[in-house]
């Protein structure tokens, strides 16, 4: 069809998405071309701009790579990954949920580790922190059985992928819930620390003069057939820039209380005592009913 002006072209351009033969493909084109259009009016887009944004998003991609996924980071930072996990959770975003990002850097295949085991596989200087966790499904009973996946950063803010100082698979491990829906583990505290920013997403928030520090957390990851996948991460009520997440994934029933001890105490995995201060945690995760399914791993 020949395009008579530019709001004739919006017209042209929404009938063919109409053609979509998968209604929700089709539902989704609709709005997006709908929507794009319209943001491209308001803004009065130029070309010059546009011609700047198809080379930022061809730029997300090139930087994107086994160990670091450019597009996931922005869409944190843009607020779009945190506004899918809450719309889709917690009864379709009517009431609290300790769903939350996955983040760019989870790994599948975390070693096994029994109950009131270690995470760490090589030397981690650092406050021991023994988190104890509890399973839960809506109604408030235990879920065992449930595989919990946990990985996080190191008390200098890396994770094993970024640091060759860390072992492999250091800071993760694949835990079962009990009888009782629980689990527990020994770890180093985890760290805050700055997203990569060598790339688009630094170029943002540079030019909005926003800071670039995550605030420290501990992501679990929770697997159950006939319980929806549960993605997690809890932040650490101590952290300087929990009211100020480059991300937007903290939520009043992810910040866990890392409670500090200042006396040294028995090792619970191994002879000897820890020195303090050492730190512990207690926290509870519930289960929504729904699909056991992984998610794509945003690396390698």
């Amino acid at each position: 069809m020949i395009v008579e002006n530019h709001l004739h072209l919006t017209q042209v351009a929404l009938a063919e998405m109409a053609k979509t033969p998968d209604p929700r493909l089709r539902e989704i084109m609709l709005a997006l071309v709908a929507h794009l259009h319209q943001f491209v009016r308001d803004v009065k887009l130029t070309e010059p701009e546009f011609q700047a944004a198809l080379a930022i998003l061809n730029r997300i991609g090139q930087l994107s790579n086994e160990t670091h996924n450019e597009a996931s980071v922005m869409a944190g930072s843009l607020g779009v990954s945190p506004l899918v996990c809450l719309l889709n959770n917690g009864d379709n975003g009517a009431s609290e949920t300790t769903q939350n990002l996955l983040g760019p850097f989870w790994r599948m295949g975390a070693p096994r580790v029994e109950n009131g085991g270690t995470l760490l596989r090589s030397p981690t200087p650092g406050p021991v922190l023994y988190v104890k966790g509890a399973v839960l499904d809506g109604k408030g009973a235990p879920v065992a059985g449930a595989d919990v996946d946990v990985w996080h950063s190191s008390p200098v803010g890396l994770y094993e992928q970024q640091d060759p100082e860390q072992a492999t698979m250091n800071l993760r491990g694949m835990l079962t819930t009990d009888d009782e829906g629980r689990f527990w583990f020994k770890t180093v505290k985890p760290a805050g620390y700055p997203l990569p920013v060598g790339g688009v997403v630094g170029d943002l928030l540079r030019a909005q003069g926003r800071q670039h520090y995550r605030p420290a957390h501990l992501h679990v990851m929770v697997v159950k057939p006939n319980f929806k996948t549960l993605i997690s991460q809890v932040y650490a009520s101590d952290d300087p820039f929990l009211d100020h997440d480059p991300q937007f994934g903290v939520t009043r029933a992810l910040v866990g209380d890392f409670i500090p001890h200042n006396e040294p105490a028995p090792d619970a995995t191994t002879p000897g005592e820890v020195a303090a201060p050492w730190f512990s945690l207690d926290f509870t995760f519930t289960l929504e009913p729904g699909e056991s399914r992984l998610p794509r791993p945003p690396i390698k």
